[in-house]
């Protein structure tokens, strides 16, 4: 018995390092640039102040993933990608109590589409992919102070899912 089940052990455990051998952390698929241009983002929505906040986003979710190099020109990049802000919106979740007509709870949206476009032979990727981020304002201490405080949370959601968008292919 006790033979029995050292053997089906080491089978276990040779089994083991046999399926682990070939596992490689991180990405399996490496990007096909090394450097990347990120142009500054365009807005068709009514908040000009979320430009700059989404493209200084943008460049620290490349920057803290390392994969690819940020570069200041399209020219000097072997892809560009340009963002565009599509639309803002806003929709009550949470009434107050006391008053049905306010809102105690808006779920932010920030819908936005990308390209990425590969200098090298001037074919994109990728066109107009959608971006969607999402987040909740509660409208305790106002609506606007609500929405200004949830702004970079917005920012943060969009760049990861952009980096995701231009890095991570399955």
């Amino acid at each position: 018995m006790l033979r029995t089940l050292s053997l089906f052990a080491f089978a276990c455990l040779c089994l083991g390092v046999v399926s682990c051998s070939h596992y490689r952390l991180g990405d399996a698929l490496a990007p096909t640039f090394t450097t990347l241009h990120i142009a500054v983002v365009e807005s068709e929505t009514p908040m000009p102040q979320a430009r700059a906040l989404i493209s200084t986003q943008l460049r620290d979710a490349f920057l803290k993933d390392g994969r690819v190099r940020l570069v200041n020109t399209s020219a000097q990049a072997d892809a560009t990608l340009t963002v565009t802000l599509e639309n803002y919106s806003r929709t009550v979740v949470v009434a107050r109590p006391d008053d049905t007509g306010l809102a105690r709870r808006f779920e932010l949206t920030l819908q936005a589409r990308a390209t990425l476009t590969d200098q090298r032979t001037q074919v994109a990727q990728f066109t107009d992919r959608a971006l969607i981020a999402r987040s909740d304002a509660l409208t305790d201490s106002g609506q606007q102070q609500a929405e200004f405080q949830a702004l970079p949370l917005l920012a943060a959601q969009l760049a990861e899912i952009t980096r995701q968008a231009v890095l991570d292919r399955w």
